[in-house]
């Protein structure tokens, strides 16, 4: 690095050039606060053949024209000059002004506001060969970068004026081929189109345009004819990360304990940082902030964390930063991740059961944790906190109960410990003692049923290679049953497919198929329980407790067919009691419901024909009363959403005479 550096200076020294030099590197890898930290003050420090240098530095981000470059060197000089201002720069230490004063500054010029009243010294104004001019950002400009090098070039070139450039030729390369893509996708088409090449097949045609554009918008060619006159050496930044880390921790000296613990695990930052694969220190500062945040949160909530688990969080921080940041996945990856129970039962089954469904996450594991062992390895508040700046309180509670319940496995049931870890981690002294515990915690219903069908696939494979004496015969039979009592005190499981995607179900077994089968059967039976659970509850509301009704019946039942498990006449005689306002007020949500819902409501039409022919039974014959015609638009209302039906894909199928019965 200080060769770098003495290059530079050399380049600063010499008595005269027509040419400027380049620092290139990528995006966020320190370059800027390289030139700030290590050229610059240096070059402002500088005095040779009697010339004292001065340093003006301009981030051509967001400019938009040349006159805006202009401008900036102008602001960049003149305010030099003040007096006043120099010693107040001097005298609180700054370099910079900073953005917004510069702004206040160019407007008073503008408005012919001095600040000391002293006359400009144009000797100074015109004077160059004590100037340095440094542009960064150049990729990032919105003006053709051709442009923005030519302008440069006059000061180089014509006023030989010392110059650094600062970019990332990578992106700038990026950058001069995809500009104004759809307008050259557009002509290098009509070009190929006259010249009767569209139509010939010799060539795939998203080659045959990308070639057409290279031959037409050659820019990148013209970029390199104009460097080639302008920059006279390029040097390859390739920070010190050593002196930029220290850099980084002494933003944490108001925090001393975390000061420490970041120093202490200097080697693990290193280290998680190259294995990202980027050179992007703006996302490491950013993730290490992160921390800052996660850490203080740890410590004044649970103070007696262990070691290990922090310095896990601390990789896990930077890993999911870069992950998420540096654009390497899409935020979504582990979106559906929620604890790190899932994530390592993802992991088991991808190296157990060979499941290469979430390819992703294994080697997101197999990167960023490699040499390092750690039990608990996904946090979701922190996945959360990166991916949406949300700090949630409640998941972070939930996931630092849940450390301090799991880190220590001896007191994890066995069945937990098969499906969260390698069972090549147990020794063999307590693996027979960990099958058996499983047996029998499913003999006795403990374990919930998809949980069941999860340990299934584990048992399967362990029969199948030998490490239990069980047959598959003897297996399936002691599952079946364990599903059977299970399902006295399981709920319905919703979302039967991201539970079953963290193990590698086997396909084309009999066996497996059997207890899915089974699985599903019973899984309905839960589903049919809790809704006719959720309908008492809900139609009980009717007619005391409207709001409640009306609240949970837009919340909860628009999509599913509650009509269809609660007793017609019951809910007859619910809503003949309901207000005559109720009652209009139900029957427009009906209507509005099979509006939008059609296809899944379809299984409660039995029940809506038969509270029908109720109504129409019971208003027949009665005196007109508004409680009579208020039925009788109820029944209309809901031969309505009977008539939806007719001629339908979603018509309802003729039943069969046992299910009549």
């Amino acid at each position: 690095m200080e060769d770098l550096v003495e290059s530079i200076l050399d380049y600063v020294r010499a008595e005269y050039t027509d040419y400027a030099i380049m620092i290139n590197g990528e995006w966020g890898s320190g370059k800027t606060y390289f030139w700030n930290n290590k050229i610059r003050k240096k070059i402002d420090g500088m005095q040779f053949n009697g010339k004292q240098f001065t340093t003006v530095y301009m981030s051509l981000y967001g400019i938009s024209n040349l006159e805006d470059i202009s401008k900036k060197i102008f602001i960049e000089t003149t305010q030099l000059m003040d007096k006043n201002l120099k010693r107040f720069m001097d005298s609180n230490g700054q370099s910079n002004i900073p953005e917004y004063a510069k702004t206040g500054l160019d407007m008073a010029n503008f408005f012919g506001v001095t600040q000391n009243g002293d006359k400009i010294d144009y000797a100074k104004f015109f004077s160059t060969d004590d100037k340095v001019l440094c542009f960064d950002d150049l990729e990032r400009a919105n003006v053709d970068v051709i442009d923005i090098l030519g302008y440069i070039n006059n000061f180089v070139e014509h006023d030989h004026i010392k110059t650094i450039i600062i970019c990332n030729e990578k992106e700038l390369s990026t950058k001069l081929k995809s500009s104004n893509l759809e307008m050259k996708t557009f002509i290098a088409t009509y070009l190929l189109d006259k010249e009767g090449d569209l139509a010939k097949t010799e060539k795939p045609m998203v080659e045959k345009i990308r070639d057409k554009i290279e031959y037409v918008f050659d820019k990148a060619n013209d970029y390199e004819r104009i460097k080639e006159k302008l920059i006279g050496e390029t040097f390859e930044y390739a920070p010190e990360f050593n002196y930029i880390i220290n850099g980084l921790l002494m933003r944490y000296e108001t925090n001393p304990d975390l000061l420490r613990f970041l120093r202490e695990n200097t080697g693990l930052i290193v280290s998680t940082f190259n294995k990202s694969g980027t050179r992007n220190l703006r996302i490491l500062k950013h993730s290490l902030n992160d921390f800052k945040k996660i850490y203080e949160m740890v410590n004044k909530n649970y103070p007696n964390t262990n070691y290990r688990i922090m310095q896990t969080m601390l990789i896990f921080t930077i890993a999911i930063s870069f992950e998420i940041k540096a654009g390497k996945i899409t935020k979504d990856k582990f979106i559906n991740i929620m604890s790190n129970e899932e994530y390592k039962a993802i992991l088991v089954s991808s190296r157990v059961l060979m499941d290469n469904r979430q390819f992703y996450i294994k080697e997101f594991d197999n990167n960023y944790y490699y040499n390092f062992k750690s039990d608990y390895r996904f946090f979701k508040f922190i996945e959360l906190y990166v991916r949406t700046r949300i700090f949630d309180m409640k998941i972070f509670k939930a996931d630092m109960e849940n450390i301090i319940n799991t880190i220590d496995t001896d007191k994890l049931p066995g069945y937990k410990r098969l499906l969260t870890e390698e069972y090549w981690k147990i020794s063999d002294d307590e693996f027979d003692k960990v099958i058996e515990s499983i047996i029998s915690d499913i003999k006795e219903g403990k374990v919930t049923l998809v949980e069941v069908v999860k340990l299934f696939a584990y048992f399967s494979y362990f029969s199948k290679s030998g490490l239990i004496s069980y047959d598959m015969k003897t297996v399936k039979s002691i599952f079946f049953n364990g599903m059977n009592v299970a399902s006295l005190n399981s709920t319905y499981c919703e979302d039967v497919e991201k539970e079953l995607s963290t193990v590698a179900v086997e396909k084309n077994s009999t066996e497996m198929d059997e207890i899915l089968k089974h699985f599903h059967e019973i899984n309905a039976q839960l589903k049919d329980k809790m809704y006719r659970d959720k309908a008492e509850e809900l139609f009980k509301c009717i007619p005391m407790k409207m709001e409640t009704f009306y609240d949970r019946f837009e919340k909860e039942c628009m999509d599913i067919p509650i009509f269809k498990y609660y007793d017609v006449h019951q809910m007859f005689q619910r809503l003949s009691c309901a207000s005559n306002e109720d009652m209009v007020t139900i029957r427009e949500i009906l209507r509005k419901r099979v509006d939008t819902h059609q296809k899944e409501i379809e299984p409660e039409i039995k029940n809506i024909k038969q509270l029908k022919q109720i109504m129409d039974d019971y208003v027949k014959g009665k005196d007109i009363s508004i409680k009579m015609v208020m039925l009788d638009e109820f029944s209309k209302d809901l031969g309505y959403i009977i008539d939806k039906y007719k001629g339908s894909i979603f018509a309802p199928r003729t039943e069969t005479a046992e299910e009549q019965e």
